[in-house]
């Protein structure tokens, strides 16, 4: 859960996921990640740390980006599975964790907005603009690219998160997906701000978005090597190799 400036926030998106945790019967860790926030964010996370032993936190002396908040928190992660959940509420828990039981069948759940209304109509246009030229781009098709996916950590072994900011949601997700990893698209509600407003949508946060996607295009399509092993552990490996036992089978 990564987080910054959000001491206002914070408490409700934590108890949101303690409930979640308690509503399906799941023994997880929430690791809340305070990225150099100015507010007293740092103290409230450590103070809901104490209170709760399924909680630990991360500190950032000065804000380092939510893919560098991402990037540690998975580094920390004990976890098969791993999903980020902002804190600033305006994700429900319960609308990705919900989904858990997919998991069984795919390493990736990948949700898109059910309810882009709640968002303001430049935000929805961005959005939709984004996502279209990154399909395009990458040859990838998917409704929504900067959802909270659910990831089995094991095949995120050796893939490399280059940008610390926004755009590592896009980076990660079309890197594990160029994999082959098997991923099912499923419909999410996002719910409204508790306090603030969004860090996702400013130029400080664009400029970094445009880099990271031309950087991107460099790794995969210029200086690319898209030679990679699958990770043995993961439900794309199982079901190839059930396939080709199947396929030796018949064969004999």
């Amino acid at each position: 859960m990564p987080a910054l400036n959000e001491e206002l926030s914070l408490p409700h998106a934590v108890a949101n996921v303690l409930q979640v945790f308690e509503r399906f019967s799941l023994e997880g860790e929430l690791i809340i990640v305070n990225d150099g926030s100015s507010d007293r964010t740092g103290e409230v996370a450590v103070e809901l740390a104490g209170r709760f032993s399924c909680i630990s936190v991360l500190h950032h002396s000065t804000p380092q980006g939510i893919g560098a908040a991402f990037r540690d928190g998975l580094h920390a992660a004990c976890g098969e599975l791993v999903v980020y959940i902002p804190g600033d509420g305006e994700i429900d828990a319960a609308e990705i964790l919900r989904y858990i039981t997919l998991m069984t069948d795919v390493d990736l759940v990948v949700p898109y907005v059910q309810n882009p209304e709640v968002r303001r109509w430049s935000r929805r246009f961005l959005s939709s603009c984004y996502s279209r030229i990154m399909c395009l781009t990458f040859a990838v098709a998917l409704k929504y690219l900067n959802g909270t996916v659910m990831y089995r950590r094991a095949i995120l072994e050796g893939i490399t998160i280059r940008n610390s900011g926004f755009f590592y949601q896009a980076e990660l997700l079309i890197k594990t997906i160029r994999r082959n990893y098997l991923y099912v698209e499923v419909p999410y509600l996002q719910q409204r701000r508790i306090d603030g407003r969004s860090k996702s949508v400013t130029f400080k946060s664009l400029l970094p978005v445009i880099k990271g996607y031309f950087n991107l295009i460099d790794e995969l399509y210029l200086h690319g090597n898209e030679h990679f092993v699958v990770a043995p552990s993961s439900v794309t490996a199982r079901k190839r190799q059930k396939n080709v036992s199947s396929t030796t089978g018949n064969d004999l």
